[in-house]
């Protein structure tokens, strides 16, 4: 009985050491803390553990290189979600109030996300959806404290729908003539059975109406390594395009379930969630020719990631246990993540000053003028792996562009196939959804064009105002 406890006891400890891991356990007074809801393990472990990889080892080369951020060492404790929704909501409720108060929450989770839009509204506490999350929340005015950086899942359609449309045609897929090239297609999404999968599908059909291609929904249950009735849905539609909006199992499964089918993997397109090293190698050659959107291409070619070879890496430090995943893409969506969340650090620090600890309400105005023009993603030393943003109060993407990659497998290499496509999604309906929402909820909402609720949104009376030269970009 005394071996049963114990073993019992010890499988307790295992368990919760698991999920909630203190990565930085010194904690000074010149710090400033910042939760990493993680996950390295499960079906999904090589998402989370590219990611948050590389936001570690940026946020790491930071504290070794300079001592911080604009003098303030940054620290952090992981806590692990499975990318389950209720051990996300968990993590944050033991997260958010520790070590002075996290400066702002990235799940990398679109269910976890919509788990918490209220939560972090009441909290005021920015949260972070770099490529994902709900729609809506582009709308600042009414989700202040939501950020989907990068590209929104209607940018993500838009430049799929050209791109394929670009595959008919070969005519440019910023300017294409996407009714001429596609009207009377079929194209099916093949989408994860999870909120994130499901997002946004009606602008895709909304699209087929509008440019004359029929567009057919196939869900995939979670975790997603059974596909063969849906795929002998798609055998007996015989779509001109596939796009593939999965996660995890579910990418490798679906190239390899395809090949056995007979349907041209040239014709399966990947979203930004199925584009990685992890999705195509494990399927063997039935990946050749895939392709898939990117918003940071794979590959080890800028100044940023060679000081966090030289500066972690070479001495031990880097937060990858496998080295060789060093330039994949879920690492180098987290390096550019991890500079997005400083930028917003030092965007604040430029208007409260460097040198001390800043609250979450600061980081959020902080997020929300993030500005990447070429020359400051130069200074960054991330010149071709991060694309030009511009946030604003209204605008909470920024980015809105992307590119198209190709997967060789001989070589194991991603090649790039297109320029970047800046998204033509129309935003009018987000935004009038999120004034729907805005009025379902009794939100209260904000006025971009008011300087004072623009620029100084739930701070105190008494800050200080926007100095000179650091002017919102609405203004």
């Amino acid at each position: 009985m005394l071996h049963n406890k114990i073993a019992k006891l010890s499988c307790l400890l295992m368990i919760l050491s698991v999920l909630f891991t203190l990565t930085t356990p010194v904690m000074s007074e010149e710090s400033m803390y910042i939760p990493i809801p993680s996950y390295r393990v499960g079906p999904y472990a090589a998402g989370g553990t590219g990611y948050y990889g590389g936001i570690l080892d940026y946020y790491s080369l930071l504290n070794e290189r300079d001592g911080g951020v604009g003098g303030v060492k940054l620290t952090w404790s992981e806590c692990e979600t499975e990318y389950s929704v209720e051990r996300g909501v968990e993590c944050y409720k033991r997260m958010k109030d520790r070590d002075g108060g996290a400066l702002f929450f990235d799940p990398l989770s679109v269910g976890i996300a919509i788990a918490l839009n209220e939560v972090v509204r009441a909290d005021q506490i920015a949260q972070i959806t770099v490529n994902h999350g709900m729609s809506e929340t582009i709308d600042g005015e009414v989700f202040p404290f939501a950020f989907p950086l990068g590209m929104g899942v209607p940018d993500e359609y838009n430049a799929t729908v050209r791109f394929m449309a670009h595959l008919e045609s070969g005519d440019d897929p910023n300017t294409v003539d996407i009714a001429s090239a596609l009207n009377g297609k079929t194209i099916v999404t093949l989408h994860h059975g999870s909120p994130y999968g499901k997002e946004a599908l009606d602008y895709m059909t909304a699209m087929g109406k509008e440019y004359g291609f029929e567009h057919v929904q196939i869900e995939v249950p979670h975790p997603g390594n059974e596909q063969q009735s849906q795929w002998l849905k798609i055998r007996k539609l015989k779509p001109d395009f596939v796009f593939l909006r999965g996660w995890g199992v579910m990418n490798p499964v679906a190239m390899q379930t395809a090949s056995r089918m007979g349907y041209p993997v040239t014709r399966l397109i990947g979203n930004i969630w199925s584009n990685s090293d992890e999705d195509v190698i494990p399927a063997g050659s039935a990946a050749n020719g895939y392709q898939a959107i990117t918003t940071h291409p794979a590959g080890v070619f800028t100044k940023v990631q060679d000081e966090i070879i030289n500066e972690l890496y070479n001495k031990g430090k880097g937060d990858l246990e496998d080295k060789s995943r060093l330039g994949s893409v879920y690492h180098n969506l987290g390096i550019t993540a991890g500079i997005m969340h400083v930028e917003a650090i030092r965007n604040a620090q430029k208007r409260w000053g460097e040198g001390k600890r800043l609250t979450a309400q600061q980081v959020r105005w902080g997020f929300e003028n993030i500005r990447f023009d070429d020359a400051r993603i130069e200074e960054l030393g991330a010149t071709g792996l991060l694309g030009n943003m511009l946030v604003t109060c209204k605008d909470h993407v920024g980015g809105h562009n992307s590119k198209f990659q190709k997967w060789d497998a001989d070589k194991r290499q991603w090649e790039i196939v297109t320029p970047w496509i800046k998204s033509q999604a129309p935003t009018d309906k987000l935004y009038a959804s999120a004034g729907s929402y805005r009025d379902e909820n009794q939100i209260e909402s904000r006025d971009c064009n008011d300087p004072q609720q623009r620029d100084n949104w739930k701070l105190s009376n008494d800050e200080p105002p926007v100095p000179a030269g650091v002017s919102t970009w609405d203004s």
